[in-house]
């Protein structure tokens, strides 16, 4: 594959300083490419397709399954416009090539997730079921032998998927009392003691 270049800045700020993460080259997992387009960069992977934005003050070089990053303005800035790409696009590598999967407990009595389709619908406690629509590109799973309390989401961009089991444990946060509530699977949650009534009286 020929070398892919983003569009280089003009260097300033004075030497150029590199990250002592960010100028290892990327090495792209087996049966995942890359590509320029334009100001972003894209990976294709088995898990589907990801593009982001190429961060400023950085020189992005495609060469076969290795992609570097150099900074383009001196001092500490570019260093650290250096890191910060590699870390996103490596990750985006890595959720291109096995996916994301995120794992949310249900603990109360009566407590129970059903999917269908894109929707899951929640019996948290209250006067009525919470009904959650799935974005694209994400798809959601109850384990039969979980008996209703387990959701496993499945995706494939590290951010997004943090972003909706947040959203989904933000319904019914664990209460400090009993600990009923949504949350992330082996999640500890810490517990308050009861309340105990007045002694000595």
């Amino acid at each position: 594959m020929a070398a892919q270049t983003s569009a280089a800045a003009t260097v300033s700020g004075g030497a150029i300083r590199q990250s002592r993460i960010g100028k290892r080259p990327i090495e792209l997992p087996k049966g995942v490419s890359a590509a320029i387009k334009g100001e972003s960069f894209e990976v294709i992977g088995p898990k589907g397709t990801l593009t982001r934005k190429i961060p400023p003050s950085v020189r992005v070089t495609i060469e076969g399954a290795k992609v570097s990053i150099m900074p383009t303005v001196g001092g500490r800035d570019g260093a650290r416009y250096q890191g910060l790409a590699r870390a996103l696009f490596a990750r985006m590598a890595k959720d291109a090539a096995i996916g994301v999967v995120k794992e949310l407990e249900l603990v109360g009595t009566g407590y129970r997730a059903e999917v269908k389709g894109q929707r899951i619908t929640l019996a948290l406690g209250f006067s009525h079921p919470v009904h959650f629509d799935l974005p694209s590109g994400v798809t959601a799973n109850v384990p039969q032998e979980s008996k209703g309390t387990l959701i496993v989401l499945t995706g494939n961009d590290t951010e997004k998927m943090g972003q909706l089991a947040a959203r989904l444990r933000d319904i019914r946060p664990p209460e400090p009392y009993g600990g009923k509530g949504v949350r992330y699977k082996g999640e500890k949650v810490r517990q308050k003691a009861g309340k105990s009534g007045a002694k000595g009286k």
